[in-house]
C-alpha cells in the first residue's frame, strides 16, 4: 500500500528576500551598471528580486579590489590566521543552514529536504576541511612551501549554487588568494547571502568579491587581464570557449563540464539497493546533475525484473512544491532548461525508443517534467550521446563485463560512473578500465570534501575537493 502524505511545506518566514540586489565589491553592496534582471521562483514563476549586472566597468573594479586585497592582506597573511576566517564562516553557514536551504530552493527549485540535508552540510564541511589546510600547505605534496596563484576568477552554474560557490571558494581562500565569483544568472540569490556572511565573518574587504550578470559578465571576468586563475563548472561548450580564451596566456585554467555517466547493474546486485541507487543516481535534485547517472547499464539476465522494480519506485516519487519536505522531485530550473528536456526527449521517441512515465500530476504554474525513462535504446540515440540534464533515464543492456566497459566508455564525456555488484574484485576490474573521475561502487552521488571530484574528456580537466583541489590554486 502506498500512503498519500499530507502537505509539510517548510516555512519561507524564515527568508528575507531584498526587492534588488547589488554586486558586492570591496566587501560592499554597490551598483552595477549593466542591465538589471529578475531572478524568478521556477516553482510558480513569481519574481524574487532584481538582480544588478555588472559590465566591464564593475568587473575592472572587482578585479583591482581582489587584486589590493591579495598584495596588502591576504597574501601576506600567515595561513593559521586565514584559517580561522574560514573556520568562522563554516560556522556561520551552519547557523544560517535552514535560511539558506530555504533561499536554495525558492531560487532554484530543488526540494527542501536536498537543500537541508545534502547541500548545506556539504557547503560547511567544505569550509571546515580547507580551514584545516590553511596552515599545512607545505605537507600538501606540493613543496615545502607553495605559494598562492593570485587572483581566481570564478563561474559557477546553476544546478548547486551554494555547494559549487564552496567547491570553489574554500580552496581559493585556504591556498592565500582572492575571489571574484560570478553565480549563475538564474540562481544568484545564496551567492549574495554568501556576500552577506562574508561580512558577518570580518573577511577583510576585497578577499571574496561576487558579480552577477548572465554569460557576458562571465565573459569578462574570464578574459580579464588582471586574473590569475580561472575555474569554470557548467557546459562542455562553455567550457570549450574558456579554454580557447585562455590558451596562450599565463592563466591557470580547471574545468568541471558535462557528463553522460553509466550506472553499471551486474546480475549479482542487490536489486532493490540497486533499484534506490538508480532513483538517486538520475533523479536526485530532477537530474541537474553534471555526474547524474543517466545511462543505465543493465546485466541482460535481471534487465526485465530490475525494469519492473525500477518502474514500481518511480511511481512513488513525489513531483511538486520544492518547499514540501515529501517532494523528492522539484522543479526544472528554468523555462529554457525545460524546452531543452522536452526536445530531447521528443528525439528519443522519434529516433525509435520507448518512452515511460508513471501517472503524475504536475502543477499548472512552473517548470515541470515528470521522471521519464526511455527503454529499446540504441547507443546511437541521442539520448543516449547527449546531456539531457533533467529526469530522464536511458536504459541499455550487455551481456558480459567486458561489453559493459565498452558501452560505458563510448561516449566524449567522462566524470562518474557506478557499478553494483557483490563481488569486490569485478568492482576493482570495472574500475580499472572505467574512463571516469570517479567510479562509486553499490552506491552513487556520495560526495566527500576530502575526495577528489573531476573528469576526462570533454568532461573537463583538473580536480576539486581533496588535497588535489588545492593544487590550482597554488604556485608549484
Amino acid at each position: 500500500m502506498i500512503f498519500e502524505y499530507a502537505p509539510a511545506p517548510e516555512s519561507r518566514a524564515v527568508v528575507d528576500i531584498r526587492p534588488s540586489y547589488g554586486l558586492f565589491v570591496g566587501g560592499e553592496f554597490t551598483d552595477g551598471h549593466g542591465e538589471p534582471f529578475k531572478s524568478i521562483n521556477p516553482a510558480s514563476e513569481e519574481t524574487l528580486a532584481e538582480i544588478a549586472t555588472a559590465d566591464a566597468a564593475d568587473v575592472d573594479r572587482a578585479v583591482a579590489a581582489a587584486r589590493t586585497a591579495y598584495d596588502k592582506v591576504w597574501g601576506p597573511m600567515p595561513g593559521r590566521e586565514r584559517a580561522k576566517y574560514l573556520y568562522r564562516i563554516a560556522r556561520i553557514v551552519q547557523e544560517r543552514s535552514r535560511e539558506l536551504a530555504v533561499l536554495e530552493s525558492i531560487d532554484n527549485g530543488k526540494p527542501i529536504r536536498e537543500s537541508r540535508d545534502v547541500d548545506l552540510p556539504l557547503v560547511a564541511a567544505h569550509f571546515f576541511y580547507y580551514a584545516g589546510w590553511a596552515d599545512k600547505l607545505g605537507y600538501a605534496g606540493f613543496g615545502p612551501d607553495p605559494r598562492p596563484v593570485g587572483v581566481a576568477a570564478q563561474v559557477i552554474p546553476w544546478n548547486f549554487p551554494l555547494l559549487m560557490l564552496a567547491w570553489k571558494i574554500a580552496p581559493a581562500l585556504a591556498g592565500g588568494n582572492t575571489v571574484v565569483l560570478k553565480p549563475a544568472e538564474t540562481t544568484p540569490l545564496t551567492a549574495l547571502a554568501f556576500a552577506d556572511i562574508c561580512r558577518q565573518a570580518e573577511l577583510p574587504p576585497g578577499v571574496v568579491n561576487i558579480v552577477t550578470g548572465a554569460g557576458e559578465t562571465g565573459r569578462l571576468l574570464v578574459e580579464h587581464d588582471g586574473v590569475d586563475k580561472v575555474a569554470f563548472t557548467g557546459s562542455t561548450d562553455v567550457g570549450r570557449r574558456i579554454a580557447r580564451s585562455v590558451a596562450g596566456t599565463r592563466k591557470r585554467v580547471t574545468l568541471e563540464l558535462g557528463g553522460k555517466a553509466a550506472n553499471v547493474i551486474f546480475d549479482d546486485a542487490p536489486l532493490d539497493q540497486a533499484v534506490e541507487g538508480i532513483v538517486n543516481g538520475i533523479f536526485f535534485n530532477q537530474g541537474h546533475v553534471c555526474c547524474a547517472g543517466s545511462r543505465l547499464l543493465v546485466q541482460e539476465s535481471v534487465a526485465e525484473e530490475l525494469l519492473d522494480r525500477l518502474k514500481t519506485r518511480m511511481a512513488t516519487l513525489r513531483v511538486g512544491d520544492p518547499l514540501d519536505k515529501n517532494t523528492d522531485i522539484g522543479a526544472i530550473n528554468s523555462a529554457e532548461q525545460l524546452e531543452r528536456i522536452r526536445t530531447l526527449s521528443e528525439i528519443g521517441e522519434r529516433e525509435g525508443a520507448v518512452r515511460w512515465s508513471p501517472a503524475c500530476e504536475l502543477p499548472q504554474r512552473g517548470f515541470w517534467f515528470a521522471p521519464t525513462l526511455f527503454t529499446d535504446v540504441a547507443q546511437s540515440h541521442r539520448i543516449a550521446r547527449e546531456e539531457i540534464f533533467g529526469p530522464v533515464l536511458s536504459v541499455l543492456t550487455f551481456r558480459t563485463p567486458a561489453e559493459a566497459v565498452e558501452k560505458a566508455n563510448n561516449t566524449p564525456y567522462g566524470l562518474s560512473a557506478g557499478v553494483w555488484t557483490e563481488k569486490g574484485s569485478r568492482i576493482l576490474w570495472m574500475a580499472e578500465r572505467l574512463r571516469a573521475g570517479v567510479v562509486w561502487a553499490n552506491t552513487f552521488n556520495k560526495f566527500d570534501p576530502a575526495s577528489p571530484f573531476g573528469g576526462y574528456k570533454e568532461s573537463g580537466y583538473g580536480r576539486e575537493g581533496g588535497r588535489h583541489g588545492l593544487e590550482a590554486y597554488l604556485d608549484v
